[in-house]
C-alpha cells in the first residue's frame, strides 16, 4: 500500500470519527468531490466540514484495496446518530498532494471496487 495514500485516507477518517471541522476541512482537496445516497458534485473544503458536522457519522475500516497509486477502496463500519447498529458500505477515495480529493460512498464493496476500476480506466486513458 502506498504510505501516502495510507495517510492521508487514515488522517480523512481520524477527522471524520472525531467530528473535528477544522481537520477535516484540512484533511480534503478544494474542492472534493462527494458521492453517497443523497447525491453526488464537488464541494469545498468548508461544505464538507459542515457535512461531517451535519451527518455525525463515524467510519471505521475493515479492509482496504489499493487500486492505483491514487486510488484506494475502503471497506468500512459506518454508524449515525440515532442508529445503535453500524452498516458496511465501501468508499472510493482518490488522493492528490496529501489530501483526499474524492470519497465515494457506496454501499458494498463490489459496487466500489468496480467503480473505482472504471475511474482507474479512465484515468489511463488520458
Amino acid at each position: 500500500m502506498e504510505p501516502a495514500l495510507e495517510a492521508a485516507i487514515g488522517e480523512w477518517h481520524a477527522s471524520v470519527n472525531e467530528g473535528d471541522l477544522e481537520r477535516s476541512a484540512r484533511a480534503v482537496g478544494d474542492p472534493i468531490v462527494v458521492l453517497g445516497p443523497k447525491g453526488a458534485g464537488a464541494i469545498t473544503p468548508a461544505q464538507f466540514a459542515r457535512w461531517v458536522e451535519r451527518s455525525g457519522i463515524t467510519s471505521r475500516p475493515r479492509s482496504w484495496h489499493p487500486v492505483g497509486e491514487r486510488l484506494m477502496v475502503v471497506e468500512q463500519d459506518a454508524t449515525w446518530p440515532g442508529s445503535p447498529d453500524s452498516t458496511r458500505v465501501a468508499t472510493v477515495f482518490r488522493v492528490r498532494g496529501g489530501k483526499v480529493t474524492a470519497a465515494l460512498r457506496l454501499p458494498d464493496l463490489r459496487q466500489a471496487l468496480e467503480l473505482a476500476g472504471l475511474c482507474a480506466a479512465m484515468a489511463a486513458t488520458e
